[in-house]
């Protein structure tokens, strides 16, 4: 009887642990597992994500600036080498121009004033004038008469300084007379008579009065 005592602390055992497995069977438990996930950070990523690089911008071409225009009126005054005197008559987008040596070369030139202050003008035999505002009052440029190139500065007339002409016949001959009176009263012209050249008579700027041959005559302003 002695030995029964082990046998049945055994059999109880068997007994208690069919009776845990019939009972996880019925209620359907499973075992849980001792692992858990990590929760997320919920952190953004710090992968830097590449940056756009800035549009370019091209600098806007800054317009050229404006010339002076070439102002109406009369400009006279002697080319850098004094040689010649030089007289332009501006009206609107014309202009009219007398280049003289006060002896035998003489030159009229005409043509077009642009917009931008700038002028070219031609004559007989390949005569040439072009120039440009020089600020306001002033036109520099560059007289090609003869065979000689002469620059020059001329600045604008006040009153009876200026260009003068006249055109009538004496005694049987053709005159034909130019003038250029400068701001200093100083005149420079060349008088022709048949087309043979010499210096001209003075002229009352006021009246443009001149005697030729004892023969009264009147030198009128040129306009274009």
């Amino acid at each position: 009887m002695k030995r029964s005592g082990p046998l049945l602390t055994l059999l109880a055992g068997l007994l208690l642990g069919l009776f845990m497995l019939s009972l996880n069977a019925t209620t359907g438990e499973k075992p849980t597992s001792s692992y858990v996930k990590p929760p997320s950070s919920g952190k953004p990523s710090t992968k830097a994500s590449p940056s756009t690089p800035p549009a370019r911008t091209t600098p806007s071409s800054s317009p050229s600036p404006a010339r002076t225009p070439l102002p109406e009126g009369v400009y006279t005054g002697r080319t850098d080498d004094d040689s010649s005197a030089v007289a332009i008559t501006v009206r609107g987008d014309k202009a009219i121009a007398y280049v003289c040596d006060g002896h035998n070369i003489e030159s009229w030139l005409q043509g077009a004033v642009q917009d931008d202050g700038s002028l070219r003008l031609t004559g007989k035999d390949g005569t040439s004038l072009n120039g440009r505002a020089e600020g306001a009052k002033a036109i520099r440029g560059t007289a090609k008469v003869g065979s000689g190139s002469h620059p020059f500065t001329i600045k604008k007339t006040k009153k009876s300084s200026g260009l003068y002409r006249a055109n009538s016949t004496v005694a049987g001959a053709r005159i034909e007379g130019g003038w250029i009176v400068l701001p200093d009263g100083k005149q420079v012209g060349i008088l022709r008579r048949d087309g043979k050249p010499s210096p001209a008579p003075a002229i009352d700027p006021e009246t443009g009065a001149v005697t030729v041959d004892g023969q009264q005559l009147t030198a009128r302003p040129v306009t274009p």
